[in-house]
């Protein structure tokens, strides 16, 4: 995991949100980081409204590194308020399966160097500037064509600015990732529309910037916001996927309780590809929400609602009638003790597919950190999804898949601290992928190790 991911607590409570973000804070970039990509959300769903709640977790860490001091003691460079936190990282992985197929599996050795770098400056008590990112290169030593960057804000930051004007928190955000290979999308496998390399090359570069404000009056919360979203494809074979969003969302909420927060919150986004293969689309959900928290370290969020995509045909291949369906999910998130934390996420949800226009999937996906003893933490990780791509009414592209599939697979990593600032990271992860396509099954085998430099 880089620099500054992991679970989000509220702020300034005690010393366990300290210990707790430094049991998270340094973790393998293609192991660990990916048991909890795919513990949380490897693609995008339900795209507008999950960007709100990104934004959300993002201003709950920025919150947790304001109010903690002991957090904010580390960094590298010090001048004034102003704070750099580079942390250095060298991983290795192997993996049996990089190009995700059923009869040609190819394995390979990644080597993985990477910079996690955290940079903040508080202008005032309440307006911060904040950047959380990690940088790094893959290098394929069997397949050296499919080596690539890799870039990503983890805990879902990026560059970020906070403005206080009295009740209302203003934030200007632009969050970029640069994502390739590791079976990170369920709707991507060895289909018969794709060669070897397709498989094992398929990522995407996404750019979000955009603005949100809240108005805090409060019992009432009210929200507003707006993103504007480009996703490239790392691989041209994958150029289908290319494309402009613009997000946006409001929300309401009603504290009717000192633990419990319901509301009304809808989203509308508006898509334009690149090419005319997968269709432009107008997207809008609407639904309510609750949130429980009876402490500091236990959150409860049930939301659902009603979605509806308006598909315009404007693809010279496919043609898909608008769809109309629903969303619900589950979210709970708890640190019992200093040593045990748990999380888990259910529910049904619509993503843009990359050879179909829509997929409608099913999800549960828990985890559970503990430490085992003084300087060892062990994480495990399960995932599950049933999907639909291309089916019914739904567009697929030709020769791509119409199918149902099973995702799932699960993982354990190990994290040693060898001295107080080199932190040795061992991980193990299984993905499986049934499918009702001819060819469009696999199972990959993923272990690997890293080792993280951090100032103290």
């Amino acid at each position: 995991m880089k620099a500054g991911s992991g679970p989000m607590f509220c702020p300034g409570k005690n010393d366990r949100q300290v210990e707790r973000r430094r049991v998270m804070g340094v973790f393998g970039r293609h192991g660990l980081a990916v048991l909890m990509l795919l513990a949380t959300r490897s693609a995008l769903a339900q795209e507008a409204l999950q960007n709100s709640l990104a934004g959300d977790a993002a201003a709950e860490s920025r919150s947790q590194a304001m109010g903690s001091p002991q957090v904010s003691q580390d960094y590298t460079f010090k001048q004034g308020d102003f704070r750099l936190l580079l942390m250095p990282a060298m991983g290795l992985d192997w993996n049996d399966n990089v190009n995700l197929s059923k009869t040609n599996a190819l394995e390979d050795v990644i080597v993985m160097p990477s910079l996690g770098i955290t940079l903040s400056y508080p202008f005032s008590e309440n307006n911060l500037l904040y950047l959380n990112l990690a940088v790094g290169y893959d290098w394929y030593l069997n397949h050296p064509a499919w080596s690539s960057f890799d870039l990503n804000s983890t805990s879902g930051t990026g560059l970020s600015f906070d403005i206080d004007v009295k009740d209302i928190t203003i934030n200007l955000h632009d969050w970029i990732s640069y994502v390739q290979g590791l079976g990170q999308n369920a709707s991507v496998a060895n289909t018969a529309s794709s060669t070897v390399a397709n498989s094992a090359t398929y990522g995407t570069i996404q750019n979000t910037a955009g603005l949100s404000a809240t108005w805090d009056l409060n019992q009432v919360k009210l929200s507003l916001g707006y993103d504007h979203q480009n996703v490239l494809a790392t691989s041209s074979q994958f150029s289908q996927i290319n494309h402009a969003s613009e997000m946006l969302f409001a929300r309401a909420g009603l504290q009717v309780h000192p633990k419990v927060t319901t509301g009304l919150e809808s989203t509308a986004a508006f898509t334009a590809y690149d090419e005319n293969l997968l269709n432009d689309n107008n997207t809008y959900t609407v639904g309510p929400y609750c949130e429980f928290r009876p402490d500091a370290f236990f959150k409860i969020t049930v939301r659902g609602g009603y979605s509806t995509y308006q598909f315009q045909n404007t693809s010279t291949v496919i043609q898909t009638a608008s769809q109309n369906s629903w969303y619900a999910g589950l979210t709970i998130s708890h640190q019992a003790t200093e040593f045990l934390t748990y999380s888990l996420e259910a529910g049904r949800e619509s993503q843009f597919g990359v050879q179909s226009d829509l997929v409608e999937d099913w999800y549960v996906r828990p985890t559970l950190t503990w430490r085992v003893i003084t300087g060892l933490d062990l994480l495990t990780s399960f995932f599950y999804e049933h999907g639909n791509q291309g089916v019914g009414s739904v567009g697929s592209l030709p020769g791509g898949s119409n199918e149902t599939y099973d995702w799932y697979g699960g993982g354990l990593s190990l994290q040693h601290a060898l001295t107080s600032r080199l932190t040795l990271g061992l991980t193990y992860r299984i993905t499986v992928r049934s499918s009702s396509g001819l060819n469009d099954s696999y199972v990959q085998n993923l272990a690997g190790l890293q080792i993280t430099y951090r100032p103290q």
